[in-house]
């Protein structure tokens, strides 16, 4: 009898393990309690592929030999709950896929921020070094989409915690954690040690044959070593901490050099020669150097590459200037730490745009920021009474706003020459918007509508 296959979830993940199950013989189903995109249906449909949308028909998953999960479903839903009073196991894409990727190694990034500049660094590093490389996790294609369709060396890893939460076997070869800092604590029952824990699975199943790339800067990281020795190759980058391994790390100076070192193998990268600005771009791209000097690329091609990486979108990205006010784009920005990163690199008086779905934010750290650079906070959002309680009496003006096109023109009518209007909202976007990716598209065209074209 073949092992029954039930995908929860139609999305970019869920269409992918579908795929990848049917190639590989097995009975399987997808179920979306929502509508399935056009193209994913037509993908569905092309591999023959049985599927449901618009609801979950109880009896059909219930039946599963095994369930990959997609990770934007909660444990609380009610479906879940149903398999794992069964018993029935649960996964995610990325713990199924890796059953079979052959031969091929992974470097997987994960963190609470930094996490898609750096993967998207890697993947670039590594595919200018002319490796057979897919980009996938939370950005690029499915990873087991590019699994079932393509052969790799290898697959660079974006993990969200809640992918990792469903990985056990699973294995990186060259394991990135950026940081950890309080977010999604909606999803671990507002327990920071739960999170804490979870990031942590990027570590599982290594042996001295792996490398663990890590922030030495990072209090919450440096304390979960301590506690729990590892046996991978550690290789750390820091600013501030004085911290080596055998294995290798990168430290950045006073002057924004830093020289990574792998083995026998070192790159120095002047960070004002980067196109990518500000502290948080300097550990990405430390990280980057670390990670692909391992894979063993030549040092001289990590030195090009970097210097040629462009910022990612809605991560600090310019999107105009007009009257003599800088518009920047960081959208995705959906926690404290993302915003104190951008706050942080702000050189110019800051009419500031935040809001959103609070998921349990602690406001504390950009209160220092507030004061000394922020004259006008924006608030965008549906509840916009926590934001407003917090910064009241620390930002001058505080205005509450319930759309973008509101926000924007208050924003607008705030700023002065020489400003910046910085969208980084530093909450999800789930609110107004279908994801931070709509809400930075959003802003952009707004400023292109009614900035850039008068």
């Amino acid at each position: 009898m073949k092992r029954r296959i039930v995908v929860l979830g139609g999305g970019i993940s869920g269409y992918g393990s579908a795929i990848l199950a049917k190639k590989q013989g097995l009975d399987v189903f997808l179920s979306d309690m929502g509508e399935i995109s056009p193209l994913y249906r037509s993908r569905l449909d092309e591999w023959g592929v049985e599927y449901e949308q618009g609801g979950h028909t109880a009896e059909k998953i219930l039946s599963a030999t095994e369930v990959i999960k997609s990770p934007g479903i909660p444990e609380k839903a009610p479906i879940v709950r149903a398999l794992r009073e069964q018993g029935i196991p649960v996964v995610s894409e990325m713990e199924f896929a890796c059953r079979y990727m052959g031969k091929a190694r992974t470097i997987c990034i994960t963190g609470s921020n930094g996490k898609t500049t750096t993967t998207s660094l890697i993947y670039k590093i590594m595919r200018d070094s002319g490796a057979k490389v897919a980009l996938g996790g939370n950005i690029g294609e499915s990873f087991a989409y590019s699994v079932a369709t393509g052969e790799y060396d290898w697959y660079v890893l974006e993990l969200s915690s809640f992918q990792l939460d469903g990985m056990y076997r699973f294995k990186a070869d060259i394991a990135v954690l950026m940081n950890i800092t309080p977010d999604h604590l909606d999803r671990y029952d507002y327990c920071f040690q739960n999170y804490v824990d979870s990031k942590m699975r990027i570590t599982q199943n290594q042996t001295s044959r792996n490398y663990f790339i890590y922030s030495a800067d990072d209090p919450v990281i440096c304390a979960e070593l301590e506690k729990h020795p590892l046996r991978a190759r550690e290789l750390p980058f820091m600013a501030h901490t004085a911290s080596a391994s055998g294995a290798g790390d990168a430290f950045l100076d006073p002057e924004g050099l830093f020289t990574a070192s792998v083995g026998g193998s070192h790159v120095e990268i002047d960070t004002a020669k980067m196109q990518i600005k500000g502290l948080h771009n300097a550990y990405d791209a430390m990280a980057a150097a670390l990670a692909t000097l391992a894979a063993g690329v030549a040092p001289e091609q990590v030195r090009r590459s970097i210097y040629d990486f462009s910022p990612v979108e809605h991560r600090l990205e310019p999107a105009g200037e007009a009257d003599g006010v800088l518009y920047i784009n960081d959208s995705k920005a959906t926690n404290v730490d993302s915003a104190w990163y951008a706050l942080q690199s702000m050189t110019r008086p800051v009419v500031w745009i935040a809001g959103g779905t609070d998921k349990g934010n602690d406001y504390t750290p950009l209160k220092e920021f507030a004061s000394q650079k922020i004259h006008t906070l924006v608030c965008m959002g549906v509840d916009n009474s926590k934001l407003i309680n917090e910064f009241s009496g620390i930002i001058p003006n505080v205005t509450s706003t319930s759309s973008l096109d509101e926000a924007m023109r208050a924003a607008t009518a705030a700023a002065k020459p020489g400003d910046v209007v910085l969208l980084s909202p530093a909450c999800a976007s789930f609110d107004l918007f279908r994801n931070y990716e709509n809400r930075g598209e959003e802003f952009k065209a707004w400023i292109s509508d009614n900035l850039l074209k008068k």
